[in-house]
């Protein structure tokens, strides 16, 4: 089988010229011609070398090392279809079209403008006819066989609106040499613009875009998107493609200058070429003209004019072929207009970044690399700013201007250096091609574009929704928005406006809820106007009290039936929780102590401490356990010089937060600095005599002492625990005791007892409905059974934990779950299975910086190692790096199988 070529390769691209004809006209007879034209091609491309590399449907697309191979493939082809019988339903027409450049590559296929050009090519080019660009006919020009010439047809624009191709037509004598004018766009009507670079990605939404425009029904469709998103190249892009489907062509009209309504119409007379007739109404003439015309008409930039919306809906009443394509922040609301909403271009995850040869399959890279490429030809990208560039890309959210903006500064800055110069991105995406348009050429004049037509009371809405980060949910938007019922605009119909303008993208959780994201350009812009207008620190004192508020009503549900759904509200909101802490500790603000002590009721407290203490439970069953071991630090630093707040306020909210900070460091294996931090809490809890935080203190202090293997010291701290959480009444605190008793016992081998502590804990969480405490004790009662070999059982087990934990989103229980499938696979001979789930485990701890105890470590290598002797090295390492790439839904769907 011959090698697929690489580097720079000769394509051959053909298409049966009538093919849907032919099958739905006599299928059984279509099907017999396609099998005898498929083994004649496949015959010349294997004869000359040819890696046929894809087939969809009857269209071959072939790969050459050499221009000449291709040139005789094509040859023979023709000349073996022309000679074939084809019987009475007449020859089978094939046409081809042979391009030459350097290939990329990506997951086992060709990709880039170079397959783009040759299919444009291609389509160009009538059956029974084979065109040869420029870049092949140079190379194949002095080889020639006998006979065989390649006739110059001259410079055609292809559909991909780029710089026109010079085509050669080969001709031999005993193949047919006349054929009707290309068709390019040279011969149907258009005045599209020629593109100055080419069209890369988009295509599912090219595609997606030409079906809708074609759909008998849809007459108007509305390219909707922020500015910068590339609404009008692909329009441009559709337009080019649908040049052979409508007989009076494909008209672009762009309206940025038109800022008065009342222009639009000449606007569009002038790009038809129509003329004022006498003293009758333009708009007349123009109806009068388009009437009965087969026309595309694009358009471009009507949010400015969107006042002018019902003369889109005369001209299309007036005109039964006329179909509108128009580009706009906003819909028009017409009836019968189709919403295309553009989407930011595909980006890699920064936090599971691909292999460096498939960044190429993110449209974002492509595009970043492409336009480096054309201000630095020698630009490549490496192992080492491989990441940066994809963490470019997604801080400029896949917007194409933004995108190529800054790839002209890869001239002078390095991607490293660029990624670290983003955070001022309104300042540094400037210097764009001076033949745009001016609020092209930076990114803060696209966004400034869009702010402008905006109205006062929308702007002012715009401007103080920058207070958020992330998400607004509608109740919060009320609560920090309009807390003085000074909106100069209802909020819905501001927030409305604002998504129907592109400034704001709407999102739904699982319950329905609507939150509105910015992207973060135009946040950034949001923000500059915020500082502007004065209401800043007015506006961020709102938001941290709001979310203070969010966090205390969110905390007593954090246990209990709830608790997945207050979990995912607190993650939903997270960046505004860490805005609301950012914000609290550079100015120190004070706020209501409220729920934190009710005696202390009108007292001021430390909104940064009261947050993070708050939020500790949230960061240990997330995952956030390095990002909330930083918070926790920095707020008890800071708490630690103040004199903010005195007696037992200040007292209890450290408490608070060394006993999360404590938790925290414990799960991260940082064990002295835990012991340090909970004795500390545990004295100030005792100081302020609150029960329910000693014993809470004492449970997970006693946890750290028995992971640095002081058994002695760690029960008589449980069992004090215990007697506290019964004192109390803590149904949760005796549980979670429970089971830690239960661990101490089971790492002893003492499974009777440990089965007993987690029975009785297991008990009481199943009736208080407490999801995670539930999964942990099933989790547990699983590794009895795995470790006294009663394999199903434990796979129940476990299963039975996972279901809680992905609920949770609790990244440390899901992997010590897998964990325990890997173990099970280890015990029954299944060593490749157990080296993916136990690498697929490894990587989900990673993530998150969890280190096991231990007395679980010591069985978890025993486990290991025993699957290990299973299976030779080779086998071992594959499995592990399969796993090791696993994201985390692909490890829970591969250990249930």
């Amino acid at each position: 089988m011959t090698n697929r070529p690489t580097g720079t390769v000769t394509f051959l691209f053909t298409d049966i010229e009538g093919s849907t004809q032919r099958w739905e006209g006599d299928p059984t007879k279509m099907q017999a011609a396609h099998s005898r034209h498929e083994a004649i091609l496949r015959r010349a491309v294997e004869d000359n070398g040819g890696y046929a590399y894809k087939m969809i449907g009857d269209a071959f697309q072939v790969a050459f090392p050499t221009a000449r191979q291709a040139l005789q493939a094509a040859l023979e082809a023709q000349r073996s279809l022309h000679s074939e019988s084809w019987g009475e339903d007449g020859e089978l027409r094939v046409r081809m079209a042979l391009h030459t450049g350097i290939t990329e590559e990506r997951e086992g296929d060709y990709v880039g403008p170079l397959l783009n050009r040759v299919a444009r090519l291609m389509s160009a080019g009538h059956g029974g006819q084979v065109l040869v660009s420029l870049a092949t006919y140079e190379l194949v020009r002095d080889y020639l066989p006998s006979g065989v010439t390649l006739k110059d047809i001259g410079e055609y624009r292809l559909k991909d609106l780029i710089r026109p191709e010079h085509v050669f037509q080969l001709v031999a004598p005993d193949l047919p040499s006349d054929f009707p004018p290309l068709k390019t766009l040279e011969n149907r009507p258009n005045n599209l613009p020629l593109q100055p670079t080419p069209f890369i990605g988009r295509e599912k939404e090219l595609t997606a875009l030409v079906k809708l425009l074609l759909h008998e029904d849809v007459r108007l469709v509305t390219l909707t998107g922020p500015a910068g998103v590339g609404k009008s190249r692909l329009a441009v892009q559709a337009a080019a493609e649908l040049v052979d489907d409508f007989a009076d062509g494909v008209f672009f009209v762009s309206l940025a200058s038109a800022i008065d309504p009342t222009l639009v119409v000449s606007g569009i007379a002038q790009a038809l070429g129509v003329k004022e007739a006498g003293d009758r109404p333009l708009l007349d003439v123009l109806k009068e003209e388009l009437r009965s015309k087969s026309m595309l008409l694009v358009l471009d930039n009507f949010e400015q004019v969107v006042q002018a919306a019902p003369l889109v809906s005369e001209l299309l009443q007036s005109a039964s072929q006329l179909k509108i394509l128009a580009t706009s922040r906003t819909v028009l609301h017409l009836r019968g207009e189709k919403e295309f909403p553009v989407p930011s271009l595909s980006m890699p995850d920064p936090k599971r970044l691909p292999k460096i040869e498939t960044l190429l399959q993110y449209e974002a890279v492509a595009l970043f690399i492409q336009r480096a490429l054309d201000v630095k030809p020698d630009f490549a990208i490496t192992n080492d700013s491989a990441p940066a560039v994809a963490k470019i890309c997604v801080r400029l959210d896949g917007l194409p201007l933004a995108i190529e903006l800054a790839a002209t500064r890869i001239r002078f800055l390095p991607p490293q250096a660029m990624l670290a110069r983003l955070q001022s991105r309104l300042k540094l995406l400037t210097g764009g091609a001076r033949d745009l348009p001016a609020r092209q050429q930076t990114l803060r004049g696209a966004i400034e574009w869009s702010y402008d037509l905006l109205d006062e009371g929308e702007q002012q809405l715009f401007r103080r929704m920058a207070v958020f980060q992330g998400g607004r949910r509608l109740e919060a938007l009320e609560a920090v928005c309009n807390a003085e019922g000074d909106l100069e605009i209802d909020l819905l119909d501001g927030v409305e406006s604002l998504v129907s303008n592109s400034l704001l993208r709407q999102e739904e959780d699982e319950s329905g809820e609507p939150s509105f994201v910015m992207l973060e350009t135009i946040h950034e812009y949001a923000k500059e106007r915020l500082e502007e207008s004065g209401e800043a620190e007015t506006l961020r004192r709102r938001h941290t009290d709001y979310f203070l508020a969010l966090a205390e009503e969110a905390e007593p549900h954090l246990r209990g039936p709830r608790q997945v759904e207050w979990m995912e509200l607190l993650e939903r909101e997270h960046d505004n929780f860490r805005a609301a802490l950012q914000w609290s500790l550079e100015t120190g603000q004070e706020g209501r102590i409220g729920a934190v002590d009710q005696s202390q009721d009108g007292a001021e407290g430390l909104m940064y401490l009261r947050l993070a203490g708050v939020l500790g439970r949230f960061w240990d069953v997330r995952g956030h356990l390095s990002e909330g071991r930083q918070w926790l630090k920095r707020v008890l630093d800071k708490s630690h010089a103040t004199q903010s707040a005195e007696g037992n306020t200040l007292t209890l909210l450290r408490a608070r937060a060394l006993l999360a900070m404590g938790r925290l460091s414990r799960k991260q294996g940082d064990l002295t600095q835990a012991q340090a931090l909970l004795s500390e809490g545990l004295a100030l809890y005792e100081q302020v005599e609150d029960k329910w935080g000693i014993a809470e203190t004492l449970n997970i202090l006693a946890t750290a002492k028995y992971g640095a293997g002081e058994y002695g010291a760690a029960r008589p701290l449980w069992e004090r625990a215990l007697a506290s959480f019964r004192e109390v009444n803590d149904e949760s605190g005796i549980a979670r005791t429970l089971n830690n008793l239960g661990e101490m016992a089971r790492a002893r081998g003492d499974y009777k007892s440990a089965r007993t502590y987690y029975e009785q804990g297991l008990a009481v969480m199943r009736q208080q409905g407490e999801a995670r405490a539930t999964a942990v004790l099933t989790l547990n009662l699983g590794s009895i059974e795995q470790r006294l070999g009663n394999y199903s059982r434990a796979a129940e087990l476990f299963k039975e934990s996972l279901a809680p934990s992905s609920d949770l989103g609790d990244i440390s229980l899901i992997a010590i779950c897998i964990y325990g499938f890997a173990a099970i696979a280890a015990g029954k001979q299944q060593g490749k299975r157990a080296a993916t789930l136990f690498a697929a485990g490894a990587a989900l701890l990673q993530t998150i910086g969890i280190v096991l105890d231990p007395s679980d470590r010591i069985e978890h290598d025993r486990s290991m190692a025993a699957a290990r002797a299973q299976v030779d090295e080779g086998v071992w390492a594959k499995a592990w790096e399969e796993g090791r790439a696993m994201s985390m839904e692909q490890a829970v769907a591969y250990a249930l199988e």
